[in-house]
């Protein structure tokens, strides 16, 4: 099937049309618009007469109806294909009833199915960017670690430290250690050691993006089988919390893969599908699902979890999961105009003034008028004269934040201050910093893993952070992260409070909104537990069989 030849169809009946038009609505150069029409007509689809000299019209004739066709062959695939294979030709140019029906037709093959295995079929719109813990800065990838790896210790949201891998820990005011448990095995089938757990920690505390986060502790090592030891001789007052990090997960690396402990291993991974296999030989308690199946759909195709392959009226319920928030931040140490805190505050002024339409934008999204932690007060900003700006500035766009961003846009452009506006991907986004310097202000969304305290401290520091490099530049502000090292973490929630007030003051971090999702479940999915970062616990989750 050439999905040329299906936008063609869709988009040119038969009769007069240009040359130049047809090359335009396919985006293929003039030359490769020829080869294909030749092609196509040879193959008996259509009969096409060039026009005589350019910007003559040519006449298009239809021998075949291209989409019935494509329609039943691909109705076909789906129901004797494995569904990563067919859910590309859902990006076809279909007309909008051949894609309704392929749709449902598609969506069938998703939901829990029993076989031999107990299987759940989810669509994902997106590719996982990794599945290395240390690479995990977006919310997909960490959601991924979290159901193959496991960590020494879990962090709960009240802050309480509860064991994982570890059973045991003995801490001080210089050192902690950490007794492991016994005879859990890898993915692989080899057993955990002492030493695994420290050549795994060694890696990422020498990380690039977590070298400051850890730069406290000095020194790891194995001080007997099954127990090593943390040193950190100037203090650490979080060195428990750093160990229940998502980034802090156990692994072992193994010819080039990467094998963790945890209630599933990764069976498959590429463009089309992912997929996880219940760990049979876990430490912990087997996973009631044998096999969770990820598979590519279209960007605009309906993600429900459904428990079984049934028609769309199954009946369903909703979930409501914590997306996080939004923040406009500003690049202040930018050489441009926005170094200039008058020009910051004016910004901050017109988003403030307008945040309350924010839900106009995307119902999913309420307006933020205090900040990122519970306990956050309402900010209130006097009017502010407007500044005399020297350039544009420059505001990031990204697939995730783009229909956000240009409202942002909007609004200020009404106001008077001019945009220019600089594409950027998802995963230049997330990975490199280099991409979000070079602009003047973006929308930034994150979503805090566990307790709130240690998850905005670590969106501070990490180095995956959008604030971490601005702090550092700037002495005041950098001088509060020195405090965290010797304040008991039970007192962390008056400092966050500090930093986040600064930052709001500067107006380098701009709170925007609050983002929920209500996640569609068929109604016979048991034991449904949102868990790391807003998504589903696999773990947990059951089917209730109908007898």
């Amino acid at each position: 099937m050439d999905k040329h030849l299906l936008t063609l169809w869709t988009s040119v009946p038969s009769g007069g049309i240009k040359h130049e038009d047809v090359a335009e609505i396919l985006q293929l150069s003039t030359k490769q618009t020829v080869r294909y029409i030749q092609k196509w007509s040879s193959e008996g689809w259509l009969q096409y007469t060039s026009g005589r000299g350019r910007g003559n019209v040519s006449k298009l004739k239809w021998l075949k109806n291209v989409e019935a066709i494509f329609e039943e062959q691909v109705t076909k695939i789906i129901d004797e294909e494995p569904v990563e294979l067919s859910s590309k030709y859902l990006i076809f140019d279909w007309s909008s009833d051949s894609k309704l029906r392929l749709m449902n037709k598609f969506r069938s093959k998703f939901g829990y199915v029993q076989t031999t295995n107990d299987k759940l079929v989810i669509p994902r719109r997106y590719p996982f960017l990794t599945i290395h813990p240390l690479e995990a800065a977006d919310v997909n990838s960490a959601s991924m670690v979290a159901n193959v790896y496991n960590r020494l210790v879990t962090v709960d949201e009240q802050g309480i430290v509860l064991p994982e891998l570890a059973h045991s820990w003995d801490i001080t005011s210089t050192k902690v250690r950490i007794y492991l448990k016994k005879d859990i095995k890898f993915h692989d089938g080899s057993i955990l050691t002492a030493e695994d757990v420290v050549l795994c920690l060694n890696k990422l505390r020498n990380y690039k993006q977590y070298q400051e986060l850890w730069e406290p502790i000095q020194k790891i090592i194995v001080a007997a089988p099954l127990i090593i030891d943390l040193y950190y001789p100037s203090g650490c007052s979080y060195c428990l919390q750093l160990l229940g990090t998502m980034n802090a997960s156990i692994y072992k690396e193994n010819n080039g893969e990467v094998v963790g402990t945890g209630s599933f291993y990764i069976e498959d991974n590429n463009e089309t599908k992912t997929t996880l296999v219940a760990f049979k030989e876990y430490f912990g308690e087997r996973p009631l699902l044998d096999v969770v199946e990820f598979v590519q759909v279209p960007q605009d195709f309906d993600v429900v979890y459904r428990s079984s392959a049934q028609v769309e009226s199954q009946s369903t319920f909703q979930v409501e999961s914590d997306s996080g928030f939004g923040l406009v931040i500003m690049n202040s140490f930018r050489n441009s105009p926005i170094q200039h805190k008058e020009v910051r505050d004016y910004l901050h002024y017109i988003i403030a003034k307008n945040r309350h339409k924010i839900s106009n934008v995307d119902s999913r999204k309420l307006p933020n008028h205090q900040g990122c932690l519970r306990e956050s007060k309402i900010n209130t900003l006097p009017m502010v004269k407007k500044p005399i700006l020297s350039e544009p500035l420059v505001l990031k766009l990204t697939s995730y934040t783009e229909n956000t961003s240009m409202w942002l846009k909007d609004i200020l452009e009404e106001e008077g201050i001019p945009i220019i506006t600089k594409w950027v991907s998802f995963k230049d986004t997330v990975s490199n910093n280099t991409e979000n310097e070079e602009v003047d202000l973006f929308i930034h969304g994150e979503v805090f893993e566990m307790n709130q305290n240690f998850s905005f401290f670590y969106f501070l520091l990490n180095g995956y952070s959008k604030l971490a490099y601005i702090l550092k530049k700037d002495i005041r502000l950098n001088s509060y992260i020195k405090e965290y090292l010797y304040t008991p973490f039970e007192k962390w929630t008056s400092l966050n409070l500090t930093v986040e007030e600064a930052l709001i003051k500067e107006s380098i971090m701009i709170p925007l909104y609050y983002s929920k999702r209500h996640i569609p479940f068929s109604a016979d999915l048991m034991n449904i537990n949102i868990k790391h970062f807003g998504y589903v616990d696999f773990s947990k989750l059951w089917v209730k069989p109908i007898i």
